[in-house]
């Protein structure tokens, strides 16, 4: 049996109908529409269903699976899904439905990005800026902060003067929920703090407590430091594009790859949940095979 001959297309070009004349959605997105609940109706009918109020969270995880066997990828599925959630709705409109069997049913967990990171020499040569200008070595103090304490784009602007102990070699940071978390400094990030310390009297222009200032004399924006940073990648000469948000994953995969100490770079990067922090486990395969063919007593291959 086909689609066009089932019972299952009459409610179909009933709903059809309905995005066209009563939600006027665009031509494309009724499109969309109709080819994902093709799709499924003609899977239903494969598997013997003949009428949707028949269809109950089993069916419709069926179509989550075979989405999965067909290789789509989760976004689609879930796309699939909710076109099937809206006919349902529609369905309930009409009286014709008590409930939503596809309400309760999720699509596959969407697979995380994994984060970019710059390269240690090409970390280097963004670092490396010589510039004497007041805002020219602000913006390296930044930079050298960032990835030398694994901060957040929201945590670097808040800093106050009165949280940086140089002395100490630490900052006080305020993350995710408002929790206070102690980030060290050293190393560059020490010395190029101190540098702006030193001519930061030359942009101030009032009373003010923020540890990084723009070039009006009060706190740096958000959207300040992402333009700086852009704007030092391409001078440069940094092929990927550098932002604060990439510092940061930057700071955690270096140093996850040097010490392979999840728990003290969750603890590092202020993350709650160890999970979050797991996104960095993954190491280049030859990052990987270098390790290995090095430390493994059986992985010693003879020259030939």
């Amino acid at each position: 049996m086909s689609l066009q001959q089932s019972n299952l297309n009459y409610s179909l070009e009933q709903f059809y109908e309905f995005l066209r004349s009563e939600r006027g959605l665009s031509v494309t997105t009724q499109r969309n529409y109709q080819q994902q609940l093709t799709i499924i109706a003609e899977q239903f009918i494969e598997l013997g269903l003949t009428e949707w109020q028949n269809v109950d969270a089993s069916w419709v995880r069926q179509v989550a699976s075979r989405g999965k066997r067909d290789g789509l990828k989760a976004s689609s599925i879930s796309t699939r899904l909710s076109s099937l959630r809206s006919f349902f709705d529609f369905m309930i409109l009409r009286g014709e439905l008590s409930a939503n069997p596809a309400k309760g049913v999720s699509a596959p967990k969407r697979a995380r990005p994994l984060p970019k990171n710059i390269d240690v020499d090409e970390l280097a040569q963004l670092l490396e800026v010589v510039d004497d200008n007041p805002l020219a070595i602000r913006d390296r103090a930044m930079m050298e902060l960032m990835y030398g304490a694994g901060l957040r784009l929201a945590e670097l602007v808040t800093i106050d003067v009165r949280d940086i102990d140089l002395v100490r070699g630490e900052v006080r940071v305020i993350g995710k929920g408002d929790k206070e978390r102690k980030a060290p400094v050293s190393g560059q990030a020490k010395i190029w703090v101190e540098h702006w310390l030193n001519v930061r009297s030359q942009l101030i222009k009032q009373q003010e407590s923020a540890l990084f200032l723009s070039k009006l004399g009060c706190r740096i924006s958000h959207r300040n430091v992402q333009k700086r940073m852009k704007e030092w990648g391409i001078k440069q000469g940094i092929a990927s594009h550098v932002s604060p948000h990439k510092l940061r994953h930057t700071f955690a995969t270096h140093l996850l790859e040097s010490s392979g100490n999840l728990r003290a770079v969750q603890e590092l990067l202020g993350h709650e949940n160890i999970a979050t922090t797991q996104i960095y486990t993954h190491l280049d395969f030859q990052h990987l095979a270098q390790a290995y063919d090095q430390a493994h007593p059986k992985a010693k291959r003879k020259k030939e």
